[in-house]
C-alpha cells in the first residue's frame, strides 16, 4: 500500500514539472499583431471583408400596416367611421446599414389598388414620404 501512495506522489510530481515546463515554453501574449499565427490573421481578414460585403445588403426591414382609407363604409359592410379594408395598405422599409435603399408601398381601396417604389439614401428621401412610410424607416433604423 505504501508503494502505491509512493507512486502516486511520483507521477504527480512528475506530471507537474511537466505541466510548468510547457508553461515556460508557451510564448508570452505581446499584443504584437505579426506575433499571431498565420491562421489567426486570415481568419481577422476574412471576418473584414464579411463585414464589408454584408454593409451594402439588405438588413434592416421596417413594416408598417394601416387603413388607408378609415371611415369609408361600404354597403352591408362596416358603416361610417369604419375600416374598409383591415389594415390592407402596407408600407416596407429594405435598408442596408447605411440607410439606403427603398421603401415600398401598396394602397388598397375598395375598387383599386396602387403601389409605389421610393429610394432611400442615408435614412432620408429625396422624394416626399407619406407619414406611413417615414415610420417604415424609423422601424427599419438600429
Amino acid at each position: 500500500m505504501t508503494f502505491l501512495v509512493v507512486l502516486s506522489l511520483v507521477v504527480a510530481v512528475a506530471a507537474l514539472a511537466v505541466a510548468l515546463l510547457g508553461v515556460r515554453r508557451a510564448p508570452a501574449p505581446t499584443g504584437d499583431v505579426d506575433a499571431l499565427p498565420e491562421d489567426v490573421l486570415g481568419l481577422r481578414q476574412e471576418v473584414a471583408a464579411l463585414r464589408a460585403e454584408s454593409a451594402g445588403a439588405v438588413r434592416h426591414v421596417g413594416v408598417v400596416r394601416y387603413d388607408a382609407f378609415p371611415g369609408m363604409g361600404t354597403g352591408g359592410g362596416p358603416g361610417v367611421g369604419q375600416s374598409v379594408g383591415g389594415r390592407l395598405s402596407w408600407s416596407v422599409a429594405l435598408l442596408d446599414d447605411g440607410g439606403n435603399g427603398v421603401v415600398l408601398t401598396a394602397i388598397h381601396g375598395r375598387s383599386e389598388a396602387r403601389s409605389y417604389a421610393k429610394s432611400v439614401s442615408g435614412w432620408s428621401s429625396d422624394q416626399p414620404l407619406s407619414p406611413e412610410e417615414e415610420d417604415a424607416v424609423t422601424s427599419a433604423r438600429p
